[in-house]
């Protein structure tokens, strides 16, 4: 099957996978932009999959003040090599996570962190369970996710911090 280029942009645009892959995942869709969005999706969590076991110990640590001063956060985000830590891809998933924690608030990166007893809704409570603020239909383990796909390694989000003025 011949796939067109604007297809392939237009694809790329939206996913921001590779032309190859987007081309492949074109083929293998007949040409259906939402379902080779979804091919790419799958593939990108398989990837995620195959490194979470891979050492994460390089990275950064991300500030964010909201304006007027009265919130703030520190995150740490690791990955496996400094080289992958210098991509505006990481950069840009680190400050999404600082903005995140500054609007939401959450308490726990994980589920794995709330004690069994405890009443707390998980999904408000736990950071990865989130939706992303910048797009609800997306959680915070999927923004990762993504982003490990498209950096080929392992990020780990290690701590984070909030700051509000008063509390």
């Amino acid at each position: 099957m011949q796939v067109s280029t604007d297809a392939i942009k237009q694809l790329r645009e939206t996913t921001r996978a590779g032309v190859i892959d987007c081309k492949n995942a074109l083929i293998e869709s007949n040409g259906d932009i939402e379902k080779a969005c979804a091919i790419l999706t799958k593939r990108g969590i398989a990837i995620a999959q195959k490194k979470a076991d891979r050492t994460a110990e390089q990275g950064l640590i991300e500030s964010y003040v909201h304006l007027g001063g009265k919130v703030g956060t520190m995150v740490e985000v690791n990955c496996e090599t400094d080289f992958v830590a210098k991509t505006d891809e990481f950069k840009e998933l680190a400050h999404n996570l600082a903005l995140q924690i500054a609007a939401m608030a959450p308490q726990y990166i994980s589920p794995d962190e709330i004690s069994p007893e405890s009443e707390e809704d998980p999904q408000t409570a736990c950071l990865l369970l989130q939706p992303f603020i910048k797009d609800p239909d997306k959680t915070i383990q999927e923004l990762v996710t993504e982003t490990i796909a498209k950096v080929g390694e392992n990020i780990k989000i290690r701590r984070f911090t909030r700051f509000e003025l008063g509390c």
